[in-house]
């Protein structure tokens, strides 16, 4: 039988009414000949409650209990699924991950898959079962504990699944109809795409955009697997919401094809270091052993001889997470006390966001970031920070200024339009 893999987020089985809905959606899909694994999140809210609890009661917890009480949030909605499936005479039976089993590594809170044997589930599809309800977020140790695999390790799992089952295609039912080219509710004129390559959603999704989680579009990207991106609250067809597949499935893409944001951003600037060989690896490496995320650097013009500075010197620029800042100052302080680097001045500038234009159509087009920057020119937003890979441009730029950026880039490339 062709085989599909359904997953539903936290709003779309909030409650036992909602997971009756989810039910009735998987059961069209029985009706049409599939065999059918539902991978389903925690009930919205409660995965918070449940490291709320875990918190309260152990402030410095063993993670090996975090993720024993964590997971639980996943196990409830599998069985409450199975159950509504039965109801409704579709023959189906729920799978925590150490039944499957879903093997992963022994990071606890941040594990990752090793592989999905898929002999239990396989058996029991033999056996006239239609559906396996599977609680997404965990897996099995080699310990034989317990793990999960972080935030949106749910969509992780079916994509996960979805590979290893060889399924026809995944579909991500969530609170929202689709990708939009950007967000809804900062501009009224943003469009639902029908198709979006693999390598832009994942550009949109490490930007900012929080549709799908990077991870589990990585794990798509590399397996190909077609992910759809539908809502759970309206009627759908074969032709509903957005579908992230491979580039050849698209006929022709637009130069953008989407405009990202992202207000949790930092901007760093370290005053007159020196200019020397190795000053790079200097400061970015004490910043990754501290763990800090960064992402957009800038180094300026060197200026030579200064009267307090002989030799060159410069000022570096880098951006990380917003609330990361505090442990960037503290690497950077303990490398400056080691003599690893030095500086005049620490400055940070929270009050910045990050702006990304995104296309797969950059690759054959000139011109687009001369376009970008006239853009935000015409309504005089200054451009602090500048970064570009093949197919993506980021700007950094005072955070007053983000929604008007996004809507005058939306205009420029008149993504509008289909």
């Amino acid at each position: 039988m062709p085989l599909l893999v359904m997953k539903f987020g936290g709003t779309s089985v909030a409650d036992l009414a909602r997971i009756k809905n989810a039910a009735e959606k998987v059961k069209r899909e029985v009706e049409r000949g599939y065999d059918v694994i539902v991978i389903v999140s925690a009930m919205s809210g409660k995965t918070n409650e449940l490291v709320g609890w875990v918190e309260a009661t152990s402030p410095l917890f063993d993670a090996r209990e975090y993720d024993a009480v964590v997971s639980s949030g996943e196990n409830i909605t599998a069985g409450l699924m199975a159950l509504t499936l039965q109801e409704m005479d579709v023959p189906a039976r729920s799978w925590q991950g150490w039944q499957v089993p879903i093997n992963t590594t022994a990071q606890h809170s941040s594990a990752r898959f090793v592989d999905i044997p898929r002999k239990n589930i396989d058996q029991k599809f033999a056996e006239g079962f239609k559906v396996a309800v599977v609680a997404g977020f965990q897996g099995i140790g080699p310990d034989g504990r317990v793990t999960t695999l972080g935030r949106g390790g749910s969509d992780t799992t079916a994509v996960a699944f979805a590979a290893a089952f060889g399924a026809e295609r995944c579909d991500i039912y969530t609170d929202v109809d689709g990708i939009y080219t950007t967000d809804p509710r900062i501009t009224s004129k943003a469009r639902k795409l029908g198709k979006i390559a693999f390598e832009e959603m994942l550009e949109l999704a490490s930007l900012g955009a929080k549709v799908l989680q990077t991870r589990s579009v990585e794990l798509a990207m590399r397996y190909k697997v077609r992910l759809r991106v539908l809502s759970s609250f309206e009627d759908t067809d074969e032709n509903s919401g957005t579908l992230v597949c491979d580039e050849d499935e698209i006929m022709e893409s637009k130069v953008v094809n989407g405009v990202a944001y992202s207000r949790d951003e930092a901007k760093i600037t370290l005053v007159t270091v020196e200019d020397r060989p190795g000053i790079s690896a200097a400061i970015f490496a004490p910043l990754a052993e501290a763990g800090v995320n960064v992402d957009m650097i800038v180094q300026n013009i060197s200026e030579k001889d200064y009267e307090d500075h002989p030799g060159s010197v410069t000022d570096m620029t880098f951006s990380v997470p917003v609330n990361q800042v505090e442990r960037a100052k503290r690497a950077m302080e303990q490398a400056r006390q080691s003599g690893i680097i030095s500086y005049d001045e620490l400055v940070v500038d929270i009050d910045v966001a990050k702006v990304s234009v995104v296309g797969i159509g950059m690759r054959s087009h000139t011109g687009v970031a001369a376009r970008m920057f006239k853009a935000l020119a015409d309504e005089n937003i200054n451009i602090k920070v500048i970064s570009t890979s093949e197919i993506k441009i980021s700007v950094l730029i005072d955070r007053k200024y983000m929604e008007l950026a996004v809507q005058a880039l939306h205009d420029a490339f008149e993504l509008e339009k289909a």
